[in-house]
């Protein structure tokens, strides 16, 4: 008879048990990550936004900062104008990005000498925890109890 060579039932089964227990590990910190790398893309739009909205003021004195984020964008190829800027890239003029939603609000006024700007998490726990907004002072601030980003809330350091 032949010696058959080749892995028991039980060493493949303490193989898939400690596999089980590294995912277990590594889930929660990959998700951990992405949700801080979102948050870091964020803040990074947002400043992003503020110098656009400062670009697009600064040419258009007459208009003052845009009254919709979209002014700011354009898709290629771009014809600089007051509704399309140019100034930032379409995706993010449109007001998604990296697990956030942008929120431009302006002052209504002609011209324009104020805006609100949000950005909200999706998902919140999942694309993000924290909420960030910023305002024509360009100082970005966040909020993660929820109860929304204000002028009061902290800013980010």
């Amino acid at each position: 008879m032949k010696k058959e060579t080749g892995f028991s039932l039980i060493e493949l089964l303490i193989v898939v048990a400690i596999i089980l227990i590294i995912s277990a590990i590594a889930i929660p910190n990959y998700l951990r990550s992405r949700m801080q790398a979102n948050e870091a893309s964020a803040v990074g739009s947002v400043r992003m936004i503020n110098t656009a909205a400062v670009s697009y003021s600064s040419t258009y004195v007459d208009v003052g900062f845009p009254t919709a984020m979209s002014n700011m964008g354009g898709a290629n190829p771009c014809s600089a104008s007051t509704t399309t800027a140019c100034l930032l890239d379409d995706t993010l003029s449109q007001g998604t990005k990296s697990g956030y939603f942008f929120t431009w609000t302006g002052d209504g006024a002609t011209p324009s000498v104020a805006y609100t700007l949000t950005a909200t998490p999706l998902v919140v726990g999942s694309s993000g925890q924290r909420m960030f907004c910023t305002d024509q002072v360009g100082v970005i601030r966040f909020d993660s109890s929820g109860a929304g980003c204000t002028a009061a809330s902290a800013p980010v350091q």
